[in-house]
């Protein structure tokens, strides 16, 4: 079975701005081990919306590996995200982690404790 790690806007930030040691080891390891990173396309835009321009090569770097899956935001994605409520990148992150039975690795696991029961493992960033 292929497993992976869904990442969220903050954990995508944490990477960026090297705040993270954990996050970056998260994500070279993946790369070594070939662990599949879902990032869903709103948590992407959020974190552009965010950076510091300075981060923005680091964000690509991200993009660009090849254990990067990037999970878009098509009609059926949607429609999930529109019924879970809240945030989209939250929501959206939400939804990907779901389907996919992945953990959503954030750097604010609050942030999730308003949608209730979601059915998915949050992995906090230290």
């Amino acid at each position: 079975m292929i497993g992976g790690r869904v990442l969220d806007t903050s954990a995508l930030l944490a990477f960026a701005t090297e705040s993270s040691v954990y996050c970056a080891a998260l994500v070279w390891t993946a790369v070594t081990e070939s662990i599949v990173l879902a990032i869903p396309s709103t948590a992407i835009a959020a974190a552009w919306a965010t950076a510091d321009p300075d981060k923005y090569p680091v964000l690509d770097v991200l993009l660009q590996l090849h254990v990067t899956v990037i999970d878009p935001l098509d009609g059926a994605r949607a429609r999930t995200v529109g019924l879970l409520g809240g945030a989209q990148a939250d929501a959206h992150a939400i939804a990907c982690a779901q389907q996919r039975g992945w953990p959503l690795v954030t750097a604010e696991p609050a942030r999730y404790g308003a949608y209730g029961h979601i059915g998915v493992e949050i992995e906090a960033l230290p």
